[in-house]
């Protein structure tokens, strides 16, 4: 299976996110087909199938079972689908615990969720984009990969800097085959993906702002558009920091 340059095909986990569903919007005119990952709900996106029709394919994984991320993997396979793009955005619950009230079991479902789905879907579409000398991958980090992370965030930071060590030592190993490997750090986002988080603590983050707000989902897209695109065919395994007028 071999990809001719004839087909641009991006890959979106966590595609009925906010962010997801926005760079979906914004990008599916520069592809063919754009596969939607999505954990049993796509109602989000249902407006954007009606729309786009065939383009959009929907695709259920649970990334937190490894049986069904592979099995995941497995049904792009047989779509005959391989991704040229893929854009990586899922992440476990961003909630305030203390570490003390923390078990094992917490890490390991946001290590599952963020990383190793990430680690199994390369795994197999790395060395196909190899040999075609040609993939873009773009992960999503967050900014406590920058600078000095909150407290109580303990298992979504260290998983994030799993993924950011993911990103680095790809983008090295495949730098000479013509594959792009970035990551993008945004400081807070206003979404769906703050419901767990305190009102005050989010209110507390914009007023701390140079910029009086927190980042809008308006705010990135533009970075995962560049990172995607021929223009940022020089740039590989770079962290890059979206501070919201802050100095990192």
């Amino acid at each position: 299976m071999v990809y001719y340059m004839n087909e641009k095909i991006l890959l979106i986990t966590g595609a009925s996110s906010d962010i997801g569903k926005k760079l979906i919007e914004e990008v599916n005119k520069d592809y063919d087909y754009i596969i939607a990952h999505h954990n049993g709900d796509e109602s989000n996106l249902m407006d954007l199938k009606e729309k786009l029709g065939d383009k959009l394919i929907f695709l259920e994984g649970n990334f937190k079972d490894k049986d069904a991320t592979c099995q995941f993997v497995e049904n792009i396979k047989q779509m005959d689908k391989v991704p040229t793009h893929i854009v990586h955005l899922p992440a476990g619950k961003y909630e305030n615990i203390k570490f003390s009230k923390l078990t094992w079991d917490k890490f390991e479902n946001d290590l599952n969720i963020a990383f190793r789905s990430l680690v199994i879907i390369l795994n197999k579409f790395l060395p196909i984009m190899a040999k075609n000398e040609f993939g873009k991958i773009v992960v999503m980090l967050t900014s406590c990969t920058t600078n000095i992370p909150p407290k109580y965030v303990s298992s979504y930071v260290s998983s994030k800097y799993a993924l950011l060590g993911l990103v680095k030592a790809l983008a090295n190993e495949y730098a000479d085959k013509g594959i792009r490997i970035n990551g993008i750090s945004p400081t807070m986002i206003e979404t769906k993906f703050l419901q767990n988080i305190p009102e005050l603590i989010v209110q507390q983050n914009a007023m701390n702002s140079p910029t009086g707000k927190n980042l809008s989902v308006e705010d990135v897209i533009p970075m995962f558009q560049f990172l995607l695109s021929d223009k940022s065919n020089s740039i590989t395994g770079q962290n890059i920091a979206i501070t919201n007028g802050n100095i990192m």
